[in-house]
């Protein structure tokens, strides 16, 4: 049996290696009217937490950076952001694809499941395609509540990526997914990765088998945490083209509060 730190080191590789492939699906989307799409989505979540507070007021932590996008949107509109990733070359390309906003975002490598920040410490996290490639999911939401101040608000959009390494209904709707990128004539999203390699990953991941956002709902419960879920938010976000290629496996999202009474988590 494969130890953790065998995995830890295999994901590390693996998006190391993809750093420069996933950077150029970042800048289109910063290039595209994707930056808009998602910065609606992001600054509508975090006005309803705190309706009366200024971009300027909030500190945001961007979890699992990769190549910045959130980041980059973020700044943009004028949060106080820090972004984290546990590779070095994904915070290389973030460095570089936030341009005149580098200056006004921190970025840090940072395990997602051992931060190093204390508690109570950001008004704000987002996060994006992280959680299902997490070795200790639990772990890493523990975490994440303990460094959100009392009143804070989690963002999290995922998918239930990879379940049809496990599941025949997913399986079969994962191969209908291919068919119709072939007939539809749009790019496939995963031309130029290395599937058996990212395969080989995700089968050991505990999330992969999991049926979410049911399982997030209870780990978060069990925080403390306040939440939400929204299982349509991929209608929003999503173009053309990525609900073409992921129609079986629609994006969600975990909108999560942690209690105002709540001072520290154990």
């Amino acid at each position: 049996m494969q130890t953790f730190r065998q995995y830890e080191t295999e994901n590390q590789a693996y998006w190391t290696n993809r750093a420069a492939g996933y950077s150029e699906v970042n800048k289109s989307e910063l290039n595209s009217g994707q930056h808009q799409v998602w910065g609606g989505v992001l600054f509508e979540q975090i006005s309803r937490q705190y309706p009366e507070r200024k971009p300027g007021e909030l500190s945001v932590l961007d979890i699992g950076c990769g190549p910045g996008f959130f980041s980059v949107i973020l700044a943009e509109m004028g949060y106080q952001v820090t972004a984290v990733d546990y590779t070095e070359s994904m915070l290389k390309e973030a460095g570089n694809n936030a341009g005149i906003w580098r200056d006004r975002i921190c970025f840090l490598r940072m395990n997602a499941e051992q931060l190093e920040f204390p508690e109570n410490r950001f008004d704000v996290i987002v996060t994006r395609n992280l959680t299902w490639n997490l070795p200790h999911p639990e772990k890493a939401y523990g975490e994440w509540c303990r460094v959100l101040k009392p009143g804070g608000l989690l963002l999290n959009f995922d998918a239930n990526w990879y379940r049809y390494l496990y599941d025949r209904e997913a399986r079969e709707g994962y191969l209908k997914d291919r068919e119709n990128i072939l007939a539809e004539g749009v790019a496939n999203e995963t031309d130029g990765t290395d599937i058996p390699a990212m395969e080989a990953i995700a089968v050991q991941a505990p999330l992969s088998l999991a049926l979410r956002p049911e399982w997030d709902r209870k780990v978060l419960e069990r925080l403390g945490m306040e939440m939400e879920a929204d299982p349509e938010i991929w209608r929003r976000v999503w173009t053309r083209e990525e609900r073409i290629n992921n129609s079986s496996t629609p994006m969600f999202l975990i909108r999560a509060v942690k209690n105002l009474s709540q001072k520290e988590i154990s």
